[in-house]
């Protein structure tokens, strides 16, 4: 069964949109647990335009499951996650003018800078490296090279698809690109929009699914009826549409 980790980014957004110490990223980790969530995400900016060191600190110390640091490349933050030891450590794109993540990694064109990055992560202590993609092959063939045992697959290109065609088509790529990278021992995670709607028609047709990320979808449906019950939610979906093999 896909396992389903869900990004706290935004509960920090909102907490620093007016500078206060509430809502708490830890305490929404914990209601996500209560949930059903099989792991919790987040993205140390540089910009720490959300969550802060003292939040991954305090994550590390007090919650009991699968953490996915997200990151860049840059040196300061690859040496935080080193420290921290999360069980994943994901490499993703990162530009300051950006709202949100945009794209997948540039695996060709940043291979001599990961080549030295995702062995350093490894020696840490740290037992699953990912690489974010988008579904090119040579990205994803790439991913492998550079030593990593897993990748994320981008599918935003998927949530917000114009048409049916369109969506049609990129989910194409993505059970192409699922079944790639498991021919290359890479376990497949995939995340970025994925939301109560979206989601079926994309667990049934990708096969070799570990696990999904979602954060933005479940933080806002949160609002309307509580963290808990969007996870529980969230992941009822999941069992009820599961993967082709």
């Amino acid at each position: 069964m896909t396992r389903l980790l869900i990004n706290i980014d935004h509960v920090a957004t909102l907490r620093n949109a007016r500078q206060e110490r509430f809502p708490d990223p830890l305490e929404a980790a914990q209601a996500c647990l209560a949930g059903g969530a099989h792991g919790i995400v987040f993205h140390l900016r540089e910009d720490r335009r959300h969550i802060k060191d003292e939040d991954v600190r305090r994550f590390a110390a007090h919650l009991d499951t699968k953490l996915d640091f997200e990151l860049s490349l840059a040196p300061e933050i690859v040496d935080i996650c080193c420290g921290v030891k999360p069980q994943l450590a994901t490499l993703v794109p990162e530009r300051r003018a950006e709202v949100t993540t945009e794209g997948g990694l540039d695996v060709v064109g940043n291979r001599d800078r990961l080549e030295r990055v995702v062995p350093r992560l490894f020696d840490s202590g740290i037992e699953e490296v990912a690489l974010f993609v988008d579904p090119i092959p040579e990205q994803i063939r790439a991913s492998a090279e550079v030593g990593a045992n897993a990748i994320e697959l981008h599918t935003g290109d998927y949530a917000n698809a114009s048409d049916p065609l369109a969506r049609q088509s990129v989910l194409s790529a993505m059970v192409d690109a699922a079944k790639l990278a498991h021919e290359l021992g890479l376990t497949i995670h995939a995340g970025h929009g994925l939301d109560i709607h979206n989601y079926p028609a994309f667990g049934r047709a990708v096969p070799h699914l570990a696990e999904v990320s979602i954060g933005f979808a479940i933080i806002a449906r949160a609002l309307s009826i509580g963290m808990e019950q969007a996870v529980t939610e969230m992941r009822s979906i999941i069992e009820q549409n599961p993967h082709a093999h």
